[in-house]
C-alpha cells in the first residue's frame, strides 16, 4: 500500500536555502521581501487565520483585490493550514460577484482599500461574517498588517496536502449564463508548471514580470507562481499600463528574464513612443489568451524579441500548449504542441476524432487538468467526457504536431455553408497600415444565414476606410471570408486581462443605442 505524496512548501523550502533572495517586488504599494521575509509573513498570517476564523483544511477564503504583494501571501498562508483561496474579479458588478460568493461560500474576505464598499456589500448580501481589509480598518473589518505583527502570532503545523488537495477555486469569465468556479488541486499547479519548464525555459534565479489580474489563472501560473517554485524573483505590477510596462521590460537593473501577456498588451506596447528606443533582455517572452496576428509577431521579432505563443485556460491551470524559441520562428502562427504531460484529441461535432489537417474541436486531459466545477454536476457531465476536457476551440493539427487555433469553437459562424474562423480574417485585416485592433463577428443575413463583419480601432491619425479593408481582403481571402462591412469605433471591449470581449460586441450591434 502506498502513501499519497505530500505536497511541499515552496516558500519555506527557499526560505532555508535562499533565505536572503529577493521573492517579490510590488512595484505599486514598493513594498520588497525577501524569501525569509515572506516565509514569517506567511507564518503569521496562517496563525491568525486559524486562530482568529478557524480556516483550516477544505476551508475556502476569497480575496477581491487588485494586484498586490499580499495576495500570494493568502494563497500560500492558505496552503499552510489546508485550505484553498478564491481570487474574485473586482471587475464584476455586484449580482456577479453576489453570485460568486454565494456559490463557492468562503469563511472569509480579504479585500484591498479601494474596494472596501463594494466588499461590505458583498459580505453582507452572501453572509460572510469576516472581512480583513489590506489598509486600515473600517466598520467590523481587520486590519491585515496589525494581524501580522501580533506577537502572539506564529508557526503553524504542516497540513497533509497532497497532489488532489483542492488549492484554488478559479471563476470562468462567465460568457455564457454563471460563472463556474475550476477546481484546481496542488497537483494541477505543479503539473502545470513542470509541464511549462522546458519550452519556457523555467530556472532558478528567473526574473518574472507579472502584469495580468491575479484573479486569472494566467495571473497567477503564467509565470509567477513557477517563479516561486523555482526560487527567482517576482516583480508585481498593480495593473498593465504600456509605458510602465516597457519601462520596466527594458530596466537593465531589472533584468526581468520572464514575461507573459496577451496580445492586445503586446500590441499596445508596440504603439507607445518609446517603442523604437526599447531593448530588451528578455530570455521567454510569452503570448497568449487570444489569436495573435503575424504582423505583431513580426513587430516583436524585428526588436529582437521571439514571441512564444502558448495557449491555455483556467480548467488547465492554465497551459496546456506552447511554441520553443525554434517553433515560434518556423511554425509562425501555431500555438506550439501540446505539454509533455497531457494527451489531445481534435473531434467533430459528433466526439469522433478527425483526419490530421482538419479542423475540429480540442480536448484535452492530463494531471494538470481541474478535476470538475465546484457545485456544477450538469456542466461536469456537458465540459467532460471519460476524462476529456472539451475546450471549446477550434484547431488543426499539421502533419509535425503544431496546433493551430482558428477560434473559438463557438465564435465561428456558417456563410453560406462554409465554416469561417473570425481570426484567420483578423490576421490578413491587421496587415493594413493604419488597423490598430480589429475584430471580426458573424451577423445575421437573410441570404448567406451570416456574413462578417469587421469592427475596427484605427491607429492615431490614420485615414483607413471601409473600402480599402474590403479590397485588402478581396485580394487575400476566399470569397465567402470577406466581410460584408466595416464598423470603425473608437475602442473595443476588453475584459479585464485584455482579452477581446466578441460577446459583448455581439450584443451590442444587436441591441444598438440610440446614437449608434
Amino acid at each position: 500500500m502506498t502513501n499519497p505524496v505530500r505536497v511541499p512548501d515552496w516558500i519555506r523550502y527557499h526560505a532555508r536555502g535562499l533565505p536572503d533572495r529577493t521573492a517579490i517586488v510590488d512595484l505599486g504599494s514598493g513594498r520588497s521581501l525577501t524569501y525569509a521575509q515572506m516565509h514569517d509573513r506567511i507564518d503569521r498570517l496562517a496563525a491568525a487565520l486559524a486562530e482568529d476564523f478557524g480556516i483550516g483544511s477544505g476551508d475556502l477564503v476569497a480575496i477581491y483585490s487588485q494586484n498586490t504583494s499580499n495576495i500570494f501571501e493568502v494563497q500560500f498562508a492558505c496552503w499552510r493550514l489546508g485550505a484553498a483561496f478564491v481570487p474574485l474579479n473586482w471587475r464584476l458588478a455586484l449580482p456577479e460577484l453576489e453570485f460568486i460568493v454565494r456559490d463557492c461560500a468562503p469563511k472569509l474576505l480579504l479585500h484591498g482599500a479601494e474596494l472596501r464598499e463594494m466588499a461590505a456589500r458583498v459580505a453582507a448580501a452572501a453572509g460572510i461574517k469576516h472581512t480583513v481589509s489590506w489598509e486600515g480598518p473600517s466598520g467590523d473589518a481587520t486590519d491585515y498588517e496589525q494581524m501580522l505583527t501580533r506577537p502572539e502570532a506564529g508557526p503553524v503545523a504542516d497540513p497533509e496536502n497532497t497532489h488532489d488537495t483542492l488549492a484554488c477555486v478559479m471563476y470562468t469569465s462567465g460568457t455564457t449564463g454563471h460563472p463556474k468556479g475550476a477546481m484546481i488541486t496542488h497537483g494541477a499547479m505543479l503539473w502545470n508548471l513542470l509541464n511549462a519548464t522546458a519550452p519556457f525555459a523555467f530556472r532558478a534565479g528567473m526574473v518574472n514580470l507579472s502584469i495580468l489580474p491575479l484573479f486569472h489563472i494566467g495571473g497567477i501560473n503564467a509565470y509567477a507562481n513557477p517563479t516561486f517554485h523555482y526560487g527567482g524573483t517576482n516583480y508585481l505590477m498593480r495593473a498593465f499600463d504600456p509605458g510602465a510596462t516597457l519601462d520596466v521590460l527594458a530596466d537593465p537593473s531589472i533584468a526581468i528574464t520572464h514575461f507573459l501577456c496577451v496580445p492586445s498588451n503586446y500590441l499596445f506596447m508596440s504603439q507607445h513612443p518609446r517603442f523604437e528606443s526599447a531593448s530588451f533582455s528578455l530570455e521567454t517572452a510569452g503570448i497568449g489568451g487570444a489569436p495573435t496576428p503575424v504582423a505583431l509577431l513580426e513587430t516583436w521579432a524585428a526588436k529582437g524579441v521571439i514571441l512564444q505563443q502558448g495557449y491555455g485556460m483556467t480548467e488547465s491551470a492554465a497551459t496546456i500548449s506552447a511554441q520553443t524559441k525554434a517553433d515560434a520562428i518556423a511554425k509562425v502562427g501555431s500555438i506550439g504542441t501540446p505539454l509533455l504531460h497531457l494527451e489531445i484529441r481534435i473531434v467533430d461535432d459528433k466526439g469522433i476524432d478527425v483526419a490530421i489537417g482538419e479542423i475540429g474541436e480540442l480536448w484535452v486531459r492530463g494531471p494538470n487538468i481541474s478535476r470538475g466545477y465546484l457545485n456544477r454536476p450538469s456542466a461536469n457531465l456537458s465540459s467532460y467526457t471519460d476524462d476529456w476536457f472539451h475546450t471549446g476551440d477550434a484547431v488543426r493539427e499539421d502533419g509535425d504536431g503544431a496546433l493551430y487555433i482558428l477560434d473559438r469553437w463557438k465564435d465561428m459562424y456558417i456563410s453560406g455553408g462554409e465554416n469561417v474562423y473570425p481570426a484567420e480574417v483578423e490576421n490578413v485585416i491587421y496587415q493594413i497600415d493604419g488597423v490598430g485592433e480589429v475584430a471580426v463577428i458573424g451577423v445575421a443575413d437573410e441570404r448567406w444565414g451570416e456574413v462578417g463583419k469587421a469592427v475596427i480601432v484605427r491607429k492615431a491619425g490614420a485615414l483607413v476606410t471601409d473600402d480599402q479593408v474590403i479590397a485588402h481582403c478581396v485580394e487575400n481571402l476566399a470569397k465567402f471570408k470577406v466581410p460584408r462591412t466595416v464598423d470603425f469605433v473608437d475602442e473595443l471591449p476588453h475584459n479585464a486581462t485584455g482579452k477581446l470581449l466578441k460577446r459583448e460586441l455581439r450584443d451590442a450591434l444587436a441591441n444598438p443605442g440610440p446614437d449608434h
